[in-house]
């Protein structure tokens, strides 16, 4: 079965929600089992997603029922999803109740505040490798979707498990959406072990979600970059969290003063700091750095996971003895390829078990990898290439309260800062930093910089912003 449910104690606490829901592993087995004896067939599922039991129970089920979820935000642009409907026609939806009314279609089903809606659309052929769907963007309802086959997500589950050495008495905390790569990997890996799930709806500034973990007694913790700098804002360093012993990043990369806050916390307070990097294309985790190493490697990702490769392509020096290049990975965890119509789900493993990520990666003299662009975050400003990853890197070093942003091409940068303050000092500091004239910029003052669900900057509002 799916993550190993029917072999763990069928009377323990599997997952509990903020919402109000707490379910065994038992209760998740009569439930899957409820779900198959209605012979859904295998079809296309929206499972439009929440950090909640119903959520999580529907993904297993369908999972472990041979259903092709498709895990969509349940707050995704109703326009949006029309868009995504169109595309991949699914069979069913899998919905919060609430959502009932804004989605067509025949109930056939309700457990945990979730509803199982029938569309009418016939169900059409798929691979039958294929196991799951996710998007690529966040929330902008594009129609490319990564295809995952059977066997990544519980490969990358075991290897993640096995590197942090989970056990069955974790409790681990779910922050992140579960429609997200990284949200799904702390799911999966806690599951695989016969470990508990706390689901949290409440976000990192809510003094409920504090309230929630300490209550629930959770043991460890995943977010991005921008879930960091929210807690140190809010003082998490002052907390008393006795039984949270594991602090996890993934899905960017952080600043080294930020590196270096949570690693200092860490060893201070005798928990462990683990940076990890993934991708949707590799199930999320595909490297992570020994937490013993986060002061001495500060900013590294680490090295492969267990039965996983990492490895540079179009290798060059560096100035400092290192070896750069784009990152690339192997293992069982790498999924099939992507698809823009529901014609592409027929289509075979594409990736064949390797992935070229598209981000330009250093690795040091002792093995360890370090993340330092992307290809696509360059700009040639006066025939001079310019990375904006840097860019921004710089400008958080300098103005550590502002936030700014970098896009542009190879006419002119734009850097969007949301502090009108320091507007007028941006264009002169950029230009000496990077010897170029200060014609190669502009600045923009904008209330917010524009971020998905995961905390990822949203470039694609910023370059509507930046054509007005």
């Amino acid at each position: 079965m799916f993550l190993n449910i029917d072999r763990h104690d069928q009377q323990k606490t599997a997952i509990k929600d903020d919402s109000g829901y707490s379910l065994t592993y038992g209760d998740i087995l009569s439930t899957v089992r409820e779900l198959d004896e209605m012979s859904l067939g295998r079809c296309i599922i929206f499972s439009l997603c929440s950090n909640t039991a119903g959520s999580l129970v529907g993904y297993l089920a369908f999972e472990n029922n041979r259903q092709v979820p498709l895990l969509l935000s349940s707050s995704l642009d109703q326009e949006l999803r029309t868009n995504l409907e169109d595309a991949y026609h699914p069979s069913y939806y899998w919905a919060p109740e609430e959502k009932r009314a804004q989605l067509e279609g025949e109930e056939v089903y309700r457990k945990y505040g979730y509803v199982l809606l029938k569309t009418g659309y016939d169900p059409y052929p798929l691979n039958d490798q294929l196991s799951m769907l996710l998007t690529t963007s966040g929330s902008t309802g594009s129609p490319k979707l990564v295809r995952h086959k059977y066997g990544n997500l519980e490969a990358n589950a075991e290897n993640v498990a096995k590197v942090f050495d989970w056990s069955e008495n974790e409790i681990g905390i779910c922050d992140l959406p579960m429609n997200y790569t990284m949200g799904l990997n702390v799911i999966n890996s806690h599951l695989f072990r016969g470990a508990s799930v706390l689901m949290v709806k409440a976000n990192l500034m809510d003094p409920d979600f504090w309230s929630f973990i300490k209550e629930n007694r959770g043991t460890s913790f995943c977010g991005v970059p921008f879930s960091y700098e929210i807690m140190r804002r809010v003082g998490f360093d002052k907390m008393e969290l006795p039984d949270l012993h594991t602090l996890a990043e993934g899905g960017g990369k952080l600043t080294d003063k930020m590196f270096r806050w949570i690693a200092s916390y860490c060893k201070d307070h005798k928990k462990r700091f683990c940076a990890t990097f993934g991708t949707s294309e590799t199930s999320a985790r595909m490297a992570f750095l020994d937490p013993e190493l986060a002061l001495e490697k500060i900013g590294s990702i680490g090295k492969a996971i267990p039965n996983g490769e990492l490895f540079l392509l179009d290798e060059a020096k560096t100035d400092d003895g290192c070896v750069s290049g784009e990152l690339g990975y192997r293992g069982p965890n790498v999924t099939m390829g992507y698809a823009l119509s529901r014609e592409d789900l027929l289509k075979g493993d594409e990736f064949c078990g390797e992935y070229h990520t598209g981000d330009i990666a250093k690795r040091d003299q002792d093995g360890y990898y370090y993340i330092i662009g992307r290809k696509g975050r360059f700009l040639k400003l006066f025939g001079l290439r310019v990375s904006l990853d840097e860019t921004e890197r710089i400008l958080k070093t300098k103005y550590p309260k502002s936030d700014c942003v970098c896009t542009g091409d190879d006419k002119k940068m734009t850097v969007f800062t949301t502090d009108p303050s320091i507007k007028d000092e941006l264009i002169p500091f950029i230009s000496k930093k990077t010897n170029l004239h200060n014609s190669a910029f502009r600045v923009l003052v904008i209330d917010e910089i524009p971020r998905n669900d995961y905390g990822k900057v949203k470039f694609s509002a910023l370059k509507e912003l930046a054509e007005k």
